[in-house]
């Protein structure tokens, strides 16, 4: 008997405030940027202006006489020791993995590159003596675009390296024998739609800057820093120095944000860490907003040659994926396997026969790429959900009808898809026409023709992007099959305090994702202990010592399942013990609301706390009984989760000034079993607008030297809520049958979704005027630009 026997719980599914928001939402908290450590020095990092170049002079001299300044060095005072930065995923057996320095050493590859650092007892003489650095540049040719970095006189990243290319990776159904050649059945199909997509290149614009403490004080080196991966970075730390890795500790306190930009080992950390360890004194490094946005990673960055092909009928017969992958000058550490996340969802939720994707990286001078909310599958789901609204417009045919004619039944599930996968399980077709209801789908529809045959200057589109997308990264085995570094589990403790108060320890590194109360929810229902009574511990490697961190949205789907097996622990190793101060046979007890309670005999009872209390004392437990019912668990998952909805999108478009407004916006989105809807609900929210970003307004783009475009918030573009719609949100639930909850994960569902229904809608609004595609982000100005250019090709 386990502790799911309780039976239906109180707490998850309930909406309860989250128990984190007091302290987070008020600043309240221990930042890292917060921290002061008595003789700490801070550091300043001097920066690369070009994009290439090498380094003929450096003379750090002056800045180490500067008042206030204890040290400055450069990339080749310290080449014996820092390392070369870490990248876990080379994706194929002949990736190509340039050596990384977290300071450059003789030449620099992008703009915001390291090439120096100050540390001084305050921050402004720091920066101060930056200024005081000398360095003398050669300059290089710099390659940007990914095309040109391939042609075969390319001027090189990576002179080492031979070539431009990272790697190539391919998968074929007809060679995977999971379906038919692509080839074929292109040649032999009615209609074919071919199209070059382009996702630009964008900024995870976390709301707390980069920001790390490094205190080398005492027996160990403690790091505090601002990142999604505590346990990884100690990892990372320990292997790349050669510190031994019980003798650092990891910290991430209180972290405001991430979206995957936090999910990487960083020069910055390096660069820290080398400087206390050589000051022997504590050190910080808080990054400003500038620095953040030319040297943190950037996500995407792709351009996508999709060819789709299908019979008259729109049923499809293929589908072939050509993507080049920037890469930036060097590798992250997940920045190959990015893409690839995506080959696997490029046929999402559509039975298509026979399926071809060939992705290759490109070094170029520009700041490595790496996870931005999604990895891969907003890309994917992107280049899938405006194919198939192009496929529909040349069929003459409604893009849901295209998509019901193809897509997986909800009573095909499991279902093994052209790409490998098998998704667990879904629904299409409930959350489909949950949308349209709540969209007025056919009522727009009738408007749109209205307008249209009125000639209204301010035409009506109307997007649809209906997607599925895979959570709970990641099984173990399936990481290594592709060549990942580490695998996908989990770990969970439970210790249950004397007085019957819980501590639950998470693996898991939330930053406001609301793990706390989440867990809580959980742990609540399992052991029947009162949700105020848990406390949650997470995001430091002295007090959780073993975990994965948070990224992927596999906290609940991983995380969340160790913690229910944690609890059946603790419910299992209580029951002995209960049976014994009850005077009765294990066996003969149930476990219901938090208590132990004899079958037949419900009013003798114990309660879990009782039964910690009875271990805390030890006076009389059983003969051979360890005085415990603490607990550990590590989850390893046998498959992804598949979360899928329905997003309706509806824009006005000025076809005379190029304006986009979105008139309205629906998701319908099943995550499986929901723990907290007030977590959900912020998830998906937050999700969309940052899919709407993507579509309207964000852009990280290069001059022809190299130089970021948009090197502040003045220039690159986040939306404000003043510049977003009202969304009407629901959801339809088909429970996870593999995960102890039913949950599936919902953190990235909103961005992958949002991108294609508001371009398509986009689109949509513009087909009249001969319009088949706008590139991201469809700003006024391109709008315009794509309206006239169709009107020229139809005057020529």
């Amino acid at each position: 008997m386990t502790a799911t026997e309780a039976g239906p719980g109180t707490q998850v599914g309930a909406a309860l405030g989250r128990k984190e928001d007091a302290r987070l939402i008020t600043g309240r908290t221990m930042w890292t940027d917060n921290m002061t450590l008595p003789g700490m020095l801070h550091l300043a990092i001097l920066r690369s202006p070009m994009a290439h170049a090498r380094i003929t002079h450096i003379d750090v001299g002056p800045a180490r006489e500067s008042p206030g300044v204890i040290t400055a060095f450069t990339g080749s005072d310290v080449a014996d020791i820092q390392g070369s930065l870490p990248c876990a995923w080379p994706v194929t057996e002949d990736t190509a993995v340039p050596d990384y320095p977290p300071l450059a050493v003789g030449e620099v590859r992008h703009t915001g590159e390291p090439v120096a650092v100050v540390a001084a007892r305050d921050k402004a003489s720091a920066e101060d003596a930056l200024e005081l650095i000398e360095v003398d540049y050669e300059p290089l040719p710099v390659v940007l675009d990914m095309e040109a970095a391939l042609a075969d006189d390319a001027p090189l990243v990576h002179q080492d390296q031979g070539s431009n290319k990272c790697y190539t990776w391919t998968f074929d159904s007809a060679q995977a024998g999971t379906g038919d050649d692509v080839t074929a059945a292109e040649s032999g199909s009615e209609v074919v739609v071919r199209r070059r997509f382009t996702q630009q290149r964008l900024i995870p614009a976390f709301m707390e800057p980069r920001s790390t403490v490094v205190d080398p004080t005492g027996d160990q080196i403690t790091m505090w820093s601002a990142t999604q991966i505590p346990h990884i970075l100690r990892l990372m730390l320990a292997m790349t120095t050669g510190t031994p890795e019980h003798k650092i500790r990891v910290v991430a306190p209180d972290v405001g944000g991430g979206f995957g930009g936090k999910l990487q080992v960083t020069p910055e950390e390096f660069i820290a860490f080398v400087a206390a360890n050589r000051t022997g004194r504590p050190v910080k490094f808080t990054e400003s907003r500038s620095e953040t946005m030319m040297s943190a990673h950037h996500g995407r960055d792709q351009i996508q040659d999709v060819t789709i092909s299908a019979s008259r009928d729109g049923t499809l017969t293929g589908l072939s994926v050509r993507l080049l992958a920037n890469m930036g000058a060097y590798l992250g550490i997940v920045t190959p396997g990015v893409p690839i996340l995506g080959a696997f969802m490029y046929n999402a939720i559509y039975k298509i026969p026979a399926y071809r994707f060939e992705c290759t990286g490109v070094f170029t001078n520009t700041t490595k790429t790496d996870a931005y909310r999604g990895a891969g599958r907003p890309e994917a789901t992107f280049a899938i959900e405006r194919a198939m609204d192009d496929l529909a417009a040349e069929l003459g045919m409604d893009p849901i009808e295209l998509r019901r004619r193809n897509w997986i039944n909800h009573d095909e599930f499991p279902f093994t898809t052209i790409s490998t996968l098998t998704y667990d399980s879904g629904n299409y077709e409930a959350a489909t026409e949950r949308a349209k209801e709540l969209f007025g789908y056919d009522e727009l529809r009738r408007e749109q023709e209205r307008r249209r045959a009125s000639g209204d200057t301010v035409q009506l589109g109307i997007g649809v992007s209906t997607f599925t997308e895979m959570c709970g990264l990641a099984p173990s085995r399936v990481l290594g099959s592709l060549n990942y570094g580490a695998g996908g589990w989990e770990s969970a403790s439970v210790r249950v305090l004397p007085t019957g108060k819980v501590e639950v320890i998470t693996g898991t590194s939330p930053h406001g994702q609301g793990h706390e109360t989440a867990w809580s929810q959980i742990a609540a229902d399992q052991l029947g202990v009162p949700f105020e009574d848990i406390e949650v511990l997470h995001g430091d490697t002295r007090s959780s010592p073993k975990g994965l961190d948070t990224y992927g949205s596999r906290s609940l789907a991983v995380g969340g399942a160790a913690l229910v097996h944690a609890c059946e622990k603790v419910v299992d190793k209580a029951r002995p013990i209960a049976a014994h101060m009850l005077e009765c046979d294990p066996a003969d007890l149930e476990f219901t609301e938090g208590a132990f309670r004899v079958r037949g005999s419900p009013e003798s009872a114990k309660t879990i706390a009782e039964c910690s209390l009875a271990v805390f004392t030890s006076h009389d437990l059983p003969e051979g009984i360890e005085p415990s019912i603490d607990s550990d668990a590590t989850f390893d998952p046998a498959n992804f989760s598949f979360p899928h909805g329905s997003h309706l999108c509806a824009t006005e478009v000025d076809t005379e000034t190029g304006q986009v407004r979105i008139r309205s916006y629906v998701a319908v989105d099943d995550v499986g079993r929901v723990v907290n809807p007030t977590i959900v609900e912020g998830q998906v929210h937050g999700g969309i607008a940052q899919g709407i970003a993507q579509a309207l307004y964000e852009e990280a783009s290069y001059d022809a030297d190299g130089n970021l475009l948009a090197g502040t918030f003045v220039d690159y573009l986040v939306p404000s809520a003043a510049d977003l719609p009202d969304f009407i949100t629901d959801r339809t639930e088909t429970p996870a049958p593999d995960h102890p909850l039913g949950a599936k994960g919902v953190g990235e569902a909103g961005t992958i979704a949002s991108t294609p229904a508001v371009v398509n809608a986009v689109v949509d609004a513009l087909r009249p005027s001969g319009v088949t595609d706008v590139p991201m982000p469809c700003t006024p100005e391109r709008v315009w630009r794509a309206v006239r250019n169709a009107e020229g090709s139809e005057r020529s």
